[in-house]
């Protein structure tokens, strides 16, 4: 008979020490889990279902057709919000070339003034209608009336820029919060109205435009 000992002892002592043995090692498929995983009683998942369930965390198809396809979905998506906010006027989202107090000054500036660029489409269109007209005396008119055009243009955009300057001279008077705005300036009244970006956001005469 195996020999008892008082009530709430041990028999054998060495016994109780037994459970402070290093476990042995584990799988290298296996990783580390969060605590309380391992409380519920789950077991230890492999690297594999780890970067499975990573995966499937981030809903990428493990098909790598699917995986393009999503991702062109995606980048479609931010492209499409990228540019609903540039034709917000939304500051974080325009380009490098348009950010600034001073580029946004300049756009103001030029966006509230009727110019000839803002008909530039329309006259070039009845000059090349009229290009097409048979006739030496229409083509010498057609000639020196664009080249007419043109020399407004340019005179009209060296008064914009030479205004611009003083105004901006005035109104930021640190010239790094200038740089580059003047270049900015001829860009801007050169452009058809309609297809200016980041669109105006005044009409003529400064009134804003309605969203």
């Amino acid at each position: 008979m195996a020999p008892t000992g008082v009530a709430g002892t041990n028999a054998y002592p060495g016994l109780v020490f037994r459970r402070s043995q290093p476990d042995p090692v584990q799988d290298p498929e296996t990783v580390d889990v969060d605590p309380m995983q391992a409380s519920k009683g789950r077991p230890t998942p492999t690297r594999k279902e780890a970067e499975a369930a990573r995966k499937q965390s981030l809903k990428v198809p493990s098909d790598p057709k699917a995986a393009k396809r999503a991702l062109r979905d995606r980048e479609r998506q931010e492209r499409a919000l990228q540019r609903e906010a540039l034709m917000r006027g939304d500051e974080r989202a325009l380009p490098a070339r348009d950010r600034g107090p001073g580029k946004a000054f300049v756009r103001r500036w030029v966006d509230s003034r009727r110019l000839l660029s803002d008909y530039f489409i329309f006259i070039a269109l009845a000059v090349l209608a009229l290009s097409f007209i048979p006739s030496k005396v229409t083509q010498v008119l057609v000639f020196y009336g664009w080249v007419v055009m043109l020399a407004i243009l340019v005179g009209e955009t060296g008064f914009v820029v030479f205004r611009v300057r003083r105004a901006l001279a005035k109104e930021f008077p640190n010239p790094e919060d200038r740089k580059g705005c003047l270049l900015y300036t001829v860009m801007r009244a050169i452009q058809i109205r309609r297809l200016r970006l980041p669109p105006p956001q005044v009409r003529p005469g400064g009134k804003p435009v309605k969203p």
